[in-house]
């Protein structure tokens, strides 16, 4: 492992563009040697002129292709030490993500559609696989959800760490990191829809009761019943998120 790793700031112009079948010589390469355990988290890549040689592509294409794959956090190349396999960190795509996403005017529905897809498949991997810490965890955001009640922005937090803590219960690497991935989206979207539903008549009982009910089902382990709760509890959130967007529309004269 490589401890204490200095980031280094990314130019976001490359100085030379990297040709897709050399960007991907090299991905292909690294990719596999991870895969046969050649490379680990901790290991420095050869340099960059053994690399160039051994995938018979020129040492510019290297160097750019390696920076790109810093960029994205694959990487970490530490001046005067070489380039290093790093942990990945699936939050920090999280930007890259948003952008993406955002170019899209479908862009929020895709991403529900994705977290009920998440959701409802970590909830019943929470039933199966949760520890002791893991429910402790989720009390500990139920106990946050009726505290920040009358606090839209708070709640909304409140609200998204509920449900992202049911996530992290699943022990679904994959389920983790996509959802890390989209969370910076996710985030905004809890507190967005909680200050809509603030205007409604309804909050109590969704934002409360309706948490509560599902936790008390994740706790029981009935993931049938999990997974009924959740769904409905999606369908009444974008419910009362809608009837709270068209109550704050300025009526047509």
């Amino acid at each position: 492992m490589v401890a204490n790793i200095p980031k280094f700031d990314a130019e976001i112009e490359l100085s030379q563009p990297v040709t897709p079948k050399g960007y991907d010589h090299v991905v292909d390469f690294l990719s596999e040697q991870m895969q046969l355990g050649k490379l680990k988290v901790g290991d420095r890549l050869l340099p960059e002129r053994e690399l160039a040689i051994k995938l018979n592509i020129s040492r510019p294409v290297v160097r750019e292709a390696l920076r790109s794959l810093s960029m994205i956090g694959v990487l970490e190349i530490q001046q005067g030490r070489g380039t290093f396999v790093r942990a990945p960190d699936f939050s920090a795509l999280g930007h890259l993500f948003t952008f993406m996403f955002i170019q899209s005017g479908e862009a929020l529905d895709d991403i529900m559609e994705l977290r009920q897809a998440i959701e409802l498949q970590a909830i019943r991997l929470a039933c199966a696989r949760a520890r002791s810490q893991d429910i402790a965890r989720i009390g500990d955001a139920m106990e946050q959800i009726r505290a920040t009640i009358d606090d839209a922005d708070a709640g909304g937090m409140a609200d998204f760490d509920f449900h992202s803590r049911i996530v992290d219960a699943s022990h679904s690497t994959a389920l983790i990191n996509i959802h890390a991935i989209v969370s910076r989206i996710l985030r905004d979207n809890h507190v967005q829809r909680r200050r809509r539903i603030a205007m409604g008549n309804q909050l109590h009982s969704y934002v409360v009761d309706h948490h509560e009910e599902l936790y008390r089902a994740i706790v029981k382990r009935d993931a049938d019943d999990c997974a009924r709760l959740l769904t409905l509890h999606f369908a009444i959130g974008d419910k009362l998120s809608a009837d709270g967007a068209g109550s704050t529309r300025t009526p047509a004269q």
